[in-house]
């Protein structure tokens, strides 16, 4: 299972998916964006930039398509979740698939 975390890049916002049990290793995420500097977004620009509520952003149907970069470890299993957009739902699909889907890049963005 992943988490959906919006965060800031040098002012530009980007999703990152990170396993549920992990933390976002920010240095990490600002040089898989290219960047210097990276923060966890405020919860009201998160919301407002996705659509979602804190807790149940998902990678899919956001209100403004965000840069995504995804954990390495998202291609370990068959299958992976995420939100599907509320608290309490989640998708199941292939990693290649929710790749393709999102055009998400991959790293080690989790510690």
């Amino acid at each position: 299972m992943f988490k959906t975390l919006v965060a800031s890049v040098d002012g530009r916002l980007v999703c990152a998916l990170v396993p549920v049990g992990a933390s976002l290793d920010l240095r990490a995420l600002a040089t898989a964006c290219g960047g210097r500097r990276a923060s966890l977004a405020e919860p009201a620009l998160a919301e407002r930039a996705t659509g979602y509520a804190i807790g149940g952003i998902s990678p899919f149907g956001q209100r403004r398509r965000l840069p995504m970069v995804a954990d390495g470890r998202l291609l370990e299993g068959p299958t992976v979740l995420v939100n599907g957009g509320r608290r309490d739902l989640q998708i199941a699909l292939a990693p290649a698939d929710l790749i393709a889907l999102t055009g998400a890049s991959l790293a080690a963005i989790a510690r």
